[in-house]
């Protein structure tokens, strides 16, 4: 479950809100590389006497395909998400049911007594022999549930319905849902439908063919929160939408790859920034990955985007990387429950999420199954 970063970075919200800003070249620089080649004999005289050897013009050429390129990508991808915006109808809220129920014997973490929002512990989580066991049993069984949960998206199920199989599968299995009544959340899990960047409150709408949906789950089992989500395909989706998708899934593991102990926690949001702008996708900064164990979201707050905070990675440390990439605007606007935000322009988000261990090596992806 994703956390909200404020501006202070003092509060954060694994449940609820992003922004993202980029210039746009001038019509002027971009009829520069639209038309022939340009050749240049061996020597060119410049202004000054100045000379621009072959070998100087080679680079210089191949810079400007570079921007060349691009900018391509740029248009390719403002034509895509026009193309897209006028084809898709808006997320609307449908009827959401009550709450389901939990049984007594099941044991349940501390916020489930209050609505109140939990705040954030500032303790790093880092953990013996028996917690790194415990962390693995938590993680698995919410990759199992993880799993099963995207057999069943298809056109015409509703998200109702998805959250209500989650909910028994975690109990059956004598786990308790975390996000159920984590500061008044409604439901079991989260499923975020198209332009929802996190957070959606599962409800009675119905999936339609070509929609994306992230499903978030995590579960409380022994004492401690195993936290996951992908995104799956709701029928036939277009190439667009499953790029996206592909693109987001591929940053998660970039930024996995980096991890490990001594590791700035920088290099995450670094990576996974260098690879998304390759595609020209936004990335969101206004929801973090975080700590994760015995305390649902705690330190370290994982920043997705480029950025220059401070402190390392510490073997047997756990926490989660779930970066959400969008096709146009990371711009973002939260409806008044206080928990479903979706882009401020209505074009599509992905996120893909795993808790990992931190090894002396690297790190161990703990929600696998």
């Amino acid at each position: 479950m994703v956390l909200t970063a404020s501006l202070t970075h003092t509060s954060f919200l694994k449940l609820s809100s992003s922004f993202h800003g980029e210039a746009s070249p001038s019509s002027s620089t971009s009829s520069l590389f639209t038309g022939s080649p340009l050749t240049l004999p061996r020597s060119t005289t410049l202004h000054g006497n100045q000379s621009l050897s072959r070998k100087h013009f080679v680079v210089f050429a191949r810079k400007l395909a570079g921007l060349e390129e691009a900018m391509k990508i740029r248009r390719e991808r403002e034509r895509q998400v026009l193309t897209k915006s006028k084809r898709s109808p808006p997320l609307r809220r449908g009827r959401v049911s009550p709450r389901l129920p939990v049984p007594d014997h099941i044991p349940r973490p501390p916020y489930a007594a209050s609505e109140i929002l939990p705040e954030i512990s500032s303790e790093y989580q880092i953990h013996d022999s028996e917690g790194i066991a415990n962390m693995r049993a938590s993680c698995e069984l919410a990759a199992r549930v993880l799993n099963y949960a995207g057999t069943l998206v298809r056109p015409s199920v509703t998200t109702n319905e998805i959250d209500k199989a989650v909910h028994q599968m975690i109990i059956d299995a004598g786990a308790y849902p975390s996000p159920l009544g984590y500061g008044g959340f409604p439901k079991s899990v989260c499923t975020s439908v198209n332009e929802c960047m996190c957070h959606g409150i599962p409800d009675s709408r119905q999936l339609q063919n070509g929609d994306i949906i992230n499903i978030d789950v995590t579960v409380y089992l022994n004492g401690y929160h195993g936290d996951t989500s992908k995104t799956f395909f709701c029928g036939e989706v277009s190439d667009e939408m499953k790029n996206l998708v592909v693109v987001t899934q591929e940053c998660l593991e970039k930024g996995i790859a980096v991890c490990k102990d001594g590791a700035p926690f920088r290099k995450i949001g670094k990576r996974i920034s260098e690879h998304a702008a390759k595609y020209g996708y936004g990335v969101v900064e206004r929801f973090v990955g975080h700590g994760v164990g015995k305390v649902f979201h705690s330190e370290p707050i994982i920043l997705h985007h480029r950025n220059n905070k401070a402190g390392c990675m510490v073997e047997g440390q756990t926490f989660t990387i779930e970066p959400i990439l969008t096709l146009g605007s990371t711009d973002a606007v939260t409806w008044p429950d206080n928990w479903t935000t979706v882009t401020a322009d209505g074009c599509p988000a992905a996120q893909f999420e795993h808790t990992i261990l931190i090894t002396r090596t690297g790190a161990e992806i703990l929600t696998t199954c």
